[in-house]
């Protein structure tokens, strides 16, 4: 993944005055700007600032005051000629593990639409944001690294991973799409290795993140405070000066033999195949001529999974692959959207409840098989939103600039 070149011209800060401005609309409610402040601290460094995402208990899940409060934060930070650069880590034994799913489950049941609507226009414009940002960017992932967690990281320029590091897109296994920019991180993997990621949800360790270039270094987990001392004590916005002093304690890093990313050929015979159906043929193929425990596993996540959003997901890391980072999630909020809708399907409810808040996992997908997945059903996930819903809006004019 190339980093943005960062392009602080007069003329492209002006251009970004009214986008900034615009940022005082972001939904913050005034009662509970104390709580909102505890969600993501702050710490000031000779020459960065350090985001930290505090809500440890939930693993620092996304919700949509974490969102806008990161949104502002790093508008003002850009603009700062005294701040040469920008840290986000996590509190507690996670990184991010993603949305805050439980309370968009209940929102959804509550029939709170447009709060589940606010979350991801404040989320994925802070993504683009991050995408786009002017000063490097160095996101700590320690720990717990899924879903939305991997979205306010991976489009930045840095992404140190350790050996407490997981990462996961786990959404078909909750009846959702890999979103928060996931289908436009995934395609760019090695070979068909995001299309596996994407529809198994299968889990890495920061030494296979680092391995597949979903972070850009690695060490143990014992060198973690050197690093964030070192940075601290830097004062500089030069990428090149960032990357030395981590490189300085960074380490190699092995995939273990088990790994998918020492079975990259039999991966991508798989996953290269147009439809899930013959995806999944074609590891029932290998399985049979080698009993390969790793096909078998393979297999067994997918057919855990929802059957429409397997279909659903492995069309938009497709046309992920042709699309810029903005055009990938103005798509995922339109999909977004459908999936709190229940016009199409109950899936991401029934997801979530039999796997986080019931616990029981057996959840009832509908329709039940591939086989009773239309293509108007996917088809829908892709269509314009009505005339009456705006689509996600996004300033690309003004920081066209910086846009991959």
């Amino acid at each position: 993944m190339q980093s943005l070149k960062r392009l602080a011209t007069r003329r492209s800060r002006d251009s970004l005055i009214q986008f900034k401005r615009s940022l005082s609309a972001l939904p913050i409610n005034a009662s509970a700007d104390d709580e909102l402040q505890n969600q993501v601290l702050v710490e000031g460094k000779a020459g960065s600032r350090v985001a930290i995402l505090n809500r440890p208990s939930s693993l620092n899940a996304l919700n949509t005051n974490v969102g806008a409060r990161l949104h502002k934060l790093y508008a003002s930070w850009e603009d700062d000629p005294d701040i040469g650069f920008v840290v986000l880590k996590g509190s507690g034994r996670a990184f991010c593990a993603g949305g805050d799913i439980v309370a968009l489950y209940h929102l959804i049941n509550e029939g709170r639409i447009e709060e589940c609507k606010e979350f991801c226009r404040t989320l994925y414009s802070f993504i683009y944001h991050l995408g786009t940002y002017l000063k490097p960017h160095v996101a700590i992932l320690n720990g717990i690294t899924m879903g939305g967690g991997a979205g306010v990281s991976i489009p930045g320029t840095f992404r140190f991973a350790t050996g407490r590091t997981v990462f996961a897109t786990p959404e078909t296994q909750i009846g959702f799409h890999p979103d928060a920019a996931a289908s436009f991180y995934l395609p760019r993997l090695p070979g068909y290795l995001g299309e596996y990621l994407g529809l198994t949800g299968e889990k890495l360790s920061g030494a296979e993140m680092v391995s597949c270039g979903l972070a850009t270094h690695y060490s143990h987990t014992e060198k973690l405070p050197m690093i964030e001392e070192e940075l601290g004590k830097l004062v500089t916005d030069d990428p090149s000066v960032i990357e030395s002093s981590l490189e300085k304690y960074s380490d190699v890093a092995y995939p273990e033999k088990i790994s998918a990313l020492h079975r990259i050929e039999v991966l991508d015979k798989c996953f290269g195949h147009d439809t899930v159906e013959e995806i999944i043929e074609a590891l029932e193929r290998e399985a049979s001529a080698t009993n390969d425990a790793w096909c078998n596993s393979t297999l067994k996540k997918l057919k855990e999974a929802s059957p429409l959003s397997l279909k659903v997901s492995l069309r938009s890391i497709r046309e992920g692959r042709f699309q810029t980072l903005d055009q990938c999630l103005a798509r995922e909020y339109r999909m977004s959207l459908q999936g709190f809708s229940k016009q199409i399907s109950t899936d991401f409810c029934e997801g979530v409840r039999a796997r986080v808040v019931d616990k029981d996992f057996a959840p009832k997908w509908d329709p039940p098989s591939l086989d009773k997945v239309s293509d108007d059903m996917v088809d829908q996930y892709f269509a314009p939103l009505s005339e009456s819903e705006p689509d996600l809006d996004l300033p690309t004019k003004q920081r066209e600039a910086f846009n991959i």
